[in-house]
């Protein structure tokens, strides 16, 4: 008996809407009905349902009163969680651009070839090669050589023995 009453009064209710949102409800439990026809026991909804759900409840306010197929708290953790995707996505940024191999190899051969060059020379050098590049990455790249051993012990050594 409750159950007939309710059809009775949402049918009363549709008949006062207007006729774009008995459009736009139809067009609602259209898709829900989709859903229920695919040949699964547990209706599961795809991604397009759930981007269709997550536009329609950005769109259409009454949203929530033509969806059965699952709770309105799923439909806004779906449009939440595309959101975080969205916009980690377009933020995340993928580090420096890489360097060709080829111009780390120069960097090193002329750090090799010339010693005494440090990075703002052999950034200039590359400069003018027409390579451009910042002096902080040709930093990166030289070759350092080995450092001497400390040589205080043969001070202190002949301090020591000498007097």
């Amino acid at each position: 008996m409750i159950k007939w009453l309710s059809i009775f009064i949402r049918a009363l209710i549709s008949a006062l809407r207007t006729h774009r949102n008995l459009a736009i409800e139809n067009l609602l439990l259209r898709q829900q009905l989709a859903v229920y026809k695919e040949d699964r026991i547990r209706p599961r909804p795809t991604n397009a349902d759930r981007a269709f759900w997550t536009i329609v409840a950005s769109i259409w306010p009454r949203w929530r009163e033509a969806l059965s197929i699952v709770q309105p708290e799923t439909v806004i953790r779906w449009h939440r969680k595309g959101f975080r995707l969205f916009w980690t996505r377009k933020c995340t940024k993928h580090g420096r651009p890489t360097i060709d191999p080829k111009i780390k190899a120069l960097i090193r051969e002329m750090c090799r070839a010339n010693p005494l060059w440090g990075a703002p020379r052999i950034h200039r050098e590359l400069l003018k090669l027409g390579i451009e590049i910042s002096e902080t990455t040709v930093s990166e790249y030289l070759t350092r050589g080995r450092k001497p051993p400390a040589q205080t012990w043969r001070t202190f050594h002949t301090a020591l023995f000498s007097s």
